[in-house]
């Protein structure tokens, strides 16, 4: 009876076996119908003593973004624009006016995020990372996500009031995504709590501050250089799988002038030494086969009459070809 039931056991083994043979192998949304995109408009900045909107995110659309989306086969949802409420819109500050638009736009990245489309962000600066960051936080129902941010940019955009030469509040969003400041402006934008430092990777720094410089040695946060983006070296893939190992999902967010100089000659904060909008695109392909990646930002984009030739919005438009490749090659 023994010999019996061996032999029983060993036909069951089988036949899963010629199972797992015959089966095809479980394939992701982007496999099966196309990679879903959502685009979304931030025009709101927060930056004082300006027109409180910016041109940017409609330049970025109105080059034809959709048209080469849906070329690609990507199934696109309507594009969305923040707007604040009439009643939103006289509240005093544009700080907390930026605070009330983030949260909208968290709103949007939360639902995108819960139908499982890759949110593209057009966003007029850096400080619409509060808002995406607040919405991948809330986009399940429960406790709040574990979001993890790869900052790529010329900048540190890691001061404080503290330590800030100018007080411009575009230097100043990652610091107050980890909390180190400013937090009425980080609550009123969605995100609560703050982000942990070890679920920052920032990329691509090389204009930073003196004491923005101290401050992110202190906080010991993960840098990636310029050439680690050329190359996609190893630093970049050990960075980003210790990021995906430590949390539920992913934000990528660009801010233009991270770039060479040639490929964003409008934008008045380049910095020499960047990458081209190929290599970055290549980084941002290799980052996006990660699943728990799921939202992209472009930031700061020149438009109008500081982008002539449109170089700095076909650049833009590359790199959201790049994270588009990442994502359908995901298994």
């Amino acid at each position: 009876m023994r010999g019996w039931n061996v032999l029983q056991g060993r036909a069951v083994l089988l036949a899963f076996a010629i199972l797992a043979l015959t089966v095809p192998p479980t394939t992701t949304v982007a496999q099966e119908a196309g990679v879903r995109v959502a685009l979304v408009k931030m025009p709101f900045h927060g930056e004082r003593n300006v027109a409180e909107r910016s041109g940017g995110p409609d330049y970025l659309q109105a080059g034809g973004i959709e048209a080469r989306l849906r070329e690609r086969g990507v199934t696109l949802a309507p594009t969305a624009t923040v707007a604040l409420t009439p009643a939103e819109a006289r509240q005093y500050g544009e700080w907390h006016r930026l605070g009330l638009a983030n949260r909208h736009l968290g709103t949007f990245v939360a639902e995108s995020a819960a139908e499982g489309a890759l949110t593209v962000g057009l966003l007029a600066n850096c400080n619409a990372l509060l808002g995406v960051l607040g919405g991948l936080q809330r986009s399940t129902a429960g406790p709040p996500r574990r979001v993890g941010l790869v900052f790529i940019d010329a900048h540190g955009d890691f001061n404080t009031p503290e330590t800030t030469l100018s007080g411009m509040l575009g230097g100043m969003p990652v610091a107050v995504a980890a909390g180190l400041g400013l937090h009425n402006l980080r609550r009123t934008s969605g995100l609560d709590p703050a982000l942990p430092i070890a679920h920052i990777v920032h990329a691509g720094a090389r204009d930073l501050d003196p004491l923005e410089r101290e401050l992110m040695t202190q906080q010991n946060v993960t840098q990636i250089s310029v050439q680690d983006l050329r190359d996609r070296s190893g630093a970049l893939r050990e960075a980003m799988r210790a990021l995906s190992a430590a949390t539920d999902v992913i934000y990528v967010h660009i801010d233009m002038d991270v770039l060479d100089p040639a490929e964003v000659p409008g934008h008045p904060l380049t910095v020499p030494d960047g990458p081209t909008s190929a290599q970055l695109a290549a980084a941002l392909t290799e980052m996006f086969r990660d699943p728990k990646v799921t939202a992209l930002g472009i930031a700061s984009t020149p438009w109008g009459e500081r982008d002539p030739d449109g170089a700095s919005r076909q650049a833009a438009y590359r790199l959201i070809d790049g994270a588009l490749d990442g994502v359908r090659q995901r298994r």
